[in-house]
């Protein structure tokens, strides 16, 4: 029997295919959709992703890199070279266009996967992402790769829809998310089965708090984030910790 959304196959494989499938389908749609969905917030949000990151100069991976806007604004940043990785190339391929517009050369790109990225350890100065953690079908195997390939000091960066705290405003603000702009992009799309996943994508999903310290159990230091988008985002950052000094010295017996 083929599952449809937001009701995804059960095993890992089939859900990271289906997602891949889906995100491959909204190609067309994606960028608008941000735009209305977000009220046109979500280029702030990358923003200050983007300067959490600490860019200028560095190497940085943009993981989920979708049609680039995140990657670009590092870019604007002062980042010395971004490169993109996502999983679904039909992103890369607008990515690439959007870079022809602007009269610049292809920018640096990949098709793979989040929880094999193909680059030795401590490839990168900082690593980010954009509404990518949520559609990892193995969320602790993600951020531990993304440790993996950071260099020891580096930022990792992560932007997504996290859930709402509790209080007065939650009812009306989960409202927001789960009907009411999921309901308007599902319309305009005219893909309503990806976007009833969006508004079912937190399910299991850990909050800010929880995700801080699964930061902190894959290897993180100084894991912390900040709220935006009255509470419905969460942006994410961590070190990659520095080696100890001891188990870098040469081995020698202290006197």
């Amino acid at each position: 029997m083929t599952t449809r959304y937001p009701m995804l196959p059960e095993s890992d494989r089939e859900r990271a295919a289906a997602i891949q499938a889906m995100f491959g389908r909204l190609v067309p749609w994606y960028d608008r959709m941000n735009r209305c969905m977000t009220i046109g917030l979500d280029g702030r949000w990358r923003h200050a992703a983007a300067a959490a990151a600490e860019p200028a100069g560095a190497r940085v991976l943009d993981l989920g890199s979708g049609t680039g806007d995140l990657a670009r604004a590092l870019e604007r940043a002062g980042a010395a070279r971004v490169i993109r990785v996502d999983f679904a190339r039909p992103m890369l391929v607008v990515d690439r266009r959007k870079a022809a517009a602007r009269g610049e050369a292809p920018p640096p790109a990949l098709q793979a996967d989040a929880l094999q990225i193909p680059f030795p350890d401590a490839s990168f100065d900082a690593v980010t992402s954009g509404f990518l953690l949520r559609n990892l079908v193995d969320l602790p195997q993600g951020l531990r790769e993304m440790l993996r390939v950071l260099r020891p000091g580096g930022w990792l960066v992560a932007l997504d829809i996290t859930h709402v705290p509790s209080g007065p405003l939650a009812l009306p603000r989960r409202f927001l998310f789960h009907r009411l702009a999921t309901g308007v992009a599902a319309r305009l799309s005219g893909d309503r089965d990806a976007y009833r996943y969006l508004s079912r994508s937190l399910d299991g999903y850990p909050g800010a708090e929880a995700l801080t310290r699964m930061l902190t159990d894959a290897g993180a230091v100084d894991a912390r984030f900040r709220r935006m988008g009255a509470g419905t985002i969460a942006l994410h950052s961590a070190r990659r910790p520095l080696p100890d000094v001891e188990s870098v010295s040469s081995g020698c017996d202290r006197p």
